[in-house]
């Protein structure tokens, strides 16, 4: 037997060579155990992105071989006609880009809120026909997305039912898939602003002007984010579900026993104690939401007016509808490096402290800090500031 710096119970010290040559047969069948899965993933995950690397930065037509003689490398040629040398590709790349971050600024809290919310509502004890409810709220994430794409399109059409159940509120339903206006231009030219005011005609940004860049997501756009939020929440459910589990119910105890209330007991203790869930549910959420592609090319392909374009539709009509390859590829990448900057920032964000100040390492049955009480003692009137 050996201690972890290699040295045997004889006390001799074995050296590195001597190790190795020991291990060495251990070593090699670890290799060919796992060189099955290595090959798998250098043939279908390395090669492929090594190859859409290579087309970002060639004329590739898609025709024979991309690493053929006839394929010519341009640098950066296809990033450039996206971001800096106008005309229609930057537009088209710069409208997609604002669309998609409105459907990631409302999916992705809505849809965590709604799970989180969910997964507490249908893991209290009391509650009867756990086992259903569950099934019930996850039961679109099992469906396809085409199947819930075109049912949307009929809930959501001129004779659809949301629009039959607005006309009992005598609320006249607009026409859902092909209004393209967005929401914030609709809440501005209620109170009169139907025209982009002189200070907002600037293009700053890929050619786009702020009066378009704040349009808001658009109609059409709107019941594609309600469609994801209603498809993706049962998913995170489970997720939410397990984490809540896996949190002891003497926890739970103990800060009732300390007299904390039913939203300090969430706040304050499941909700940090969550938090590995809470990074995974909302990583898992900006992916999926950057990437979103079938319910675009089953429902509206990008219409109306290019207000439900995505990046991902985009690369994909870039490179099989008008061949240029090269630019789908560069757009890829580029929504591969904003999905890389969103997950440091958010990891960043949710960052878990390991040192507590003071002031909030404890808190009282009435939910009041250390430095709460402090703050009230030396409060005018009180006994410790000596004015009563």
């Amino acid at each position: 037997m050996s201690d972890a710096h290699g040295s045997t119970r004889s006390g001799r010290i074995r050296t590195p060579g001597a190790w190795s040559k020991r291990n060495r047969p251990q070593a090699i069948s670890g290799w060919i155990f796992i060189a099955p899965a290595v090959v798998l993933l250098l043939l279908f995950l390395v090669l492929p992105i090594i190859m859409a690397a290579w087309v970002s930065v060639s004329d590739w037509s898609g025709r024979g071989s991309p690493f053929s003689s006839n394929v010519s490398f341009v640098g950066a040629d296809n990033y450039a006609t996206l971001t800096t040398q106008g005309g229609l590709a930057e537009k088209d790349f710069a409208v997609s880009l604002r669309n998609n971050v409105y459907y990631v600024i409302l999916v992705v809290p809505i849809q965590t809120a709604l799970s989180l919310t969910l997964a507490v509502m249908v893991n209290r004890r009391l509650l009867r026909a756990r086992g259903f409810f569950r099934t019930a709220f996850y039961f679109p994430s099992v469906t396809s997305s085409v199947a819930i794409t075109v049912l949307f399109l009929f809930l959501f059409s001129p004779e659809g039912a949301v629009n039959k159940a607005l006309s009992y509120l005598s609320v006249d339903g607009p026409n859902w898939m092909s209004e393209p206006r967005g929401l914030v231009h609709l809440l501005l030219g209620a109170f009169g602003v139907d025209h982009s005011p002189a200070a907002l005609q600037a293009s700053p940004l890929l050619g786009l002007s702020w009066w378009e860049w704040i349009a808001g997501p658009s109609v059409a756009m709107t019941v594609f984010i309600i469609m994801a939020i209603f498809t993706t929440s049962g998913t995170f459910m489970l997720l939410f579900i397990a984490a809540l589990q896996s949190i002891g119910e003497e926890i739970d105890d103990a800060s009732r026993v300390d007299g904390a209330t039913a939203w300090q007991r969430f706040s304050r203790v499941t909700v940090p104690m969550l938090r590995p869930t809470l990074f995974t549910v909302i990583t898992l959420g900006l992916i999926g939401t950057w990437q979103v592609f079938d319910q675009i090319y089953t429902g509206t392909k990008g219409a109306p007016a290019k207000t439900t374009l995505t990046p991902a539709y985009l690369s994909y009509e870039a490179s099989f509808e008008r061949q240029h390859w090269g630019e789908g590829a560069a757009i890829a990448f580029i929504l591969f490096a904003i999905i890389v900057i969103m997950t440091i920032v958010q990891r960043a964000t949710l960052r878990e402290h390991t040192t507590v100040p003071r002031r909030h390492r404890f808190v009282f049955g009435d939910g009041t800090t250390i430095a709460d009480r402090k703050k009230q003692s030396k409060a005018p009137g009180t006994e410790e500031d000596g004015h009563v």
